[in-house]
Order: C-alpha cells, then sequence, then structure tokens
C-alpha cells in the first residue's frame, strides 16, 4: 500500500502549546517516502520554527488544507469542537484521546467513522504504557512544582515550605498512585525534602519504590483508611490514579477534602481521566486554580503543556516509532509489526475496539477488522 500522507497541525486546546511531530520526525517520515504536511505555526509555542520543518522536508499550509489532505493526522490532544468538522470517514487519527473524560468527542469519532488511536492505550504485553510515560513523568515532576507554587500564602495557600527548614517541620505530600505520574512526584517531593507519603494498592509497585529510596517516602497500602488518615493531615495531595482507558475513580471524596487543613493544595493529574478527587473540575493554564471547602484545586488537563519544548521533544521520542509504523503500513499493518498498538484504537467503522474505552462508555467493544 502507499504511505500514508501525515499531517500534523496547530494545537488549538486552550493553554496547549506543544505539538505532534518534531523536524527530526518529519525527516525520518520523509526518509520513508511519507508526505508530511505542518500547519503554519504548528510549532512555534514549542520554540520549533516554520523553516525547521521547511528544511525537514514538509509543506506547511493552512489547517483546512491539512486535514484535507492527509490521511493520517497526529496531533497531541483531542480533536477539539472547532475541529470536529475536519473529522471524516477513513481518517487516522494518532493523539491522546481520554474518551472516558470526553464521552462526547467519542459520539463525533463514531458519527464520523473514524480511525481513532489513543496514545494512552497503546499497551504492551506486560502492562505498560509506552506513549504515556513520558508526558506521566512530565506531569508529576511538574505537579510537585506547582504544589509547592499555590502553598505559597500570596497564592492562596497555608504559607509552607515543602523542605522546611532546620528545626521547623517539612511540608506533608501525600501521592496517590504509583505509577509513573506518582512515582515522580514522591520523587521530586522527596529531592525537595518533604515529607512524602507515596499510596497505591500494588504491594510490588511500593517494593520497588521502598528499595530504590530506601526509607527516604514512606510507602502505604491504600485503603480506604490510610487514604483518610493521609490526606487529612496533607500539605499537599497530589492524585495520580489511573485506569488505563477508564476513568479515574474517586479515590479522595468531597467530606475529606473538607477535612484537610485551609489552605493545602490538591493537583489533581488525574483530571484528564475525569479526577479521582470528587471536589476537581477541568481548568486550564490560563485558569488553573480554584478553592473549594478552603483547599486550593489545581486541575489542568493539560499539564505538560506548560513546559512544551520539553514535553515535545519527550513525547515524540515515544509516538515517533509507531507514527513512522502507521504511515508505511497502515493501522492493520502497524499492528502486526507492533502489537501493542492494538489496544491503542478506541474507534473504527463507527463502533468502539477498546474494551476498557467501551466499558466507560456504556458499550460493548465490537471486534477489530485486523483480527
Amino acid at each position: 500500500m502507499a504511505a500514508l500522507v501525515v499531517g500534523v497541525p496547530r494545537e488549538v486546546k486552550v493553554d496547549e502549546h506543544r505539538v505532534a511531530v518534531t523536524p527530526d520526525g518529519t525527516r525520518e517520515l520523509v526518509s520513508r517516502g511519507v508526505s508530511v504536511v505542518v500547519e503554519t505555526g504548528a510549532g512555534i509555542d514549542s520554540s520549533i520554527p516554520d523553516d525547521a520543518y521547511r528544511a525537514a522536508g514538509a509543506d506547511l499550509v493552512p489547517a483546512a488544507e491539512l486535514w484535507e489532505r492527509s490521511a493520517l493526522v497526529c496531533k497531541v490532544k483531542e480533536p477539539q469542537a472547532d475541529e470536529y468538522e475536519f473529522l471524516r470517514e477513513g481518517l487516522v487519527l494518532f493523539t491522546y484521546l481520554h474518551l472516558a473524560a470526553y464521552p462526547h468527542l467519542a459520539e463525533v469519532l463514531l458519527e464520523r467513522r473514524v480511525t481513532a488511536i489513543g496514545y494512552e492505550t497503546v499497551q504492551r504485553a506486560d502492562g505498560e504504557l509506552p506513549l504515556l510515560a513520558p508526558m506521566s513523568e512530565v506531569a508529576g515532576r511538574l505537579a510537585v512544582q506547582v504544589g509547592a507554587h499555590y502553598l505559597e500564602s500570596h497564592n492562596g495557600g497555608r504559607g509552607v515550605l515543602l523542605g522546611g527548614v532546620p528545626g521547623v517541620q517539612p511540608g506533608r505530600v501525600v501521592v496517590i498512585g504509583a505509577g509513573n505520574v506518582g512515582w515522580n512526584a514522591a520523587w521530586i517531593a522527596a529531592g525537595m525534602e518533604a515529607e512524602v507519603n507515596l499510596l497505591d494498592k500494588s504491594a510490588e509497585r511500593l517494593r520497588i519504590v521502598d528499595q530504590i529510596h530506601r526509607g527516604r517516602i514512606t510507602t502505604l497500602s491504600s485503603n480506604r483508611g490510610t487514604v483518610e488518615r493521609a490526606v487529612s493531615g496533607a500539605d499537599l495531595v497530589i492524585g495520580a490514579v489511573l485506569v488505563p482507558g477508564g476513568r479515574a475513580p474517586v479515590v479522595v471524596t468531597e467530606d475529606l477534602v473538607r477535612a484537610m487543613k485551609p489552605g493545602s493544595v490538591v493537583v489533581d493529574v488525574s483530571i484528564d481521566q475525569g479526577g479521582c478527587v470528587e471536589t476537581s473540575r477541568e481548568t486550564s493554564h490560563h485558569d488553573p486554580v480554584f478553592v473549594q471547602h478552603d483547599v486550593v484545586h489545581y486541575c489542568v488537563g493539560n499539564i505538560p503543556g506548560a513546559v512544551p519544548h520539553t514535553s515535545t521533544h519527550a513525547l515524540t521520542n515515544a509516538t515517533l516509532p509507531y507514527l513512522v509504523e502507521l504511515a508505511v503500513h497502515g493501522p492493520a499493518g502497524a499492528i502486526a509489526i507492533e502489537p501493542e498498538l492494538a489496544l491503542g484504537v478506541n474507534t473504527e467503522n463507527g463502533e468502539v475496539i477498546n474494551p476498557a474505552v467501551a466499558k466507560s462508555l456504556g458499550r460493548r467493544a465490537a471486534y477489530p477488522s485486523w483480527a
């Protein structure tokens, strides 16, 4: 089959500054016989000029022309409402989707019969999520930085320095979930000399953290009682719970938020999967926080977008090998080469394919065309 034309649009989600393909990625695709069209200005916010894409072999075009010419559109974030008009039957979309949190988008993808492949559900046989991992690392590290910022009194916090000083107790950080987000958050918080509690249901995950950090991070088995005790005494709570393809479970109830100390901070990294704190609602980098029950909530749905230069390169390092296979061989051929892409397919031919996504949307998973 002929290679698919790859389109790289400029992101339009509020305060999203990443781009899905770099000039190096463009060069790699072009070397494999793939035509690449990039929307004018797509990389500017990631400090990548248009001329760098031209030099790598891409055509620079307006948005409407890009969507019309492209058979495979590679993005960073889920399509926004003003992009729905470009979605059409036969289009392959490769991006973060998080359909459990955005069911209306799922309906549009199904209606338009788009083959939509979500970065966050590409999953290896060992359970690893290779395209979620780099952004989870960025989000986890940023969560502590952001939390420390909003703990400052002039930002609405209770005036706590996470690392404390000699003779003064450090701030207490509670991280719920010991996956890539949680482990990175706990690591950075410990590096700032905070008191860190990391909660997870997996004893194996906690054992790995404990072996690496040798008690510098306190690991706790997550259950209702430990969550209540830890959260109620925390200065900063970081929600890092993930169910691949599904909605994040509510772990911190509204009553528990009420029990937190006034001026404490919640950073709900799980918000792009619906949030694991009952009082959370999605915010943006432009308007990132709100206060409820005297607790500052930071619930930005695209946290890594705050550092687009770093995030763009970290993300594209992970996505490029899969993008090349999709462009050269099409979805079915790419899945034969990289089987982990199979769970990445969220929708195809008007049906939901990924079982976890189907369950979160109240649908039955369909049989994929390539099986």
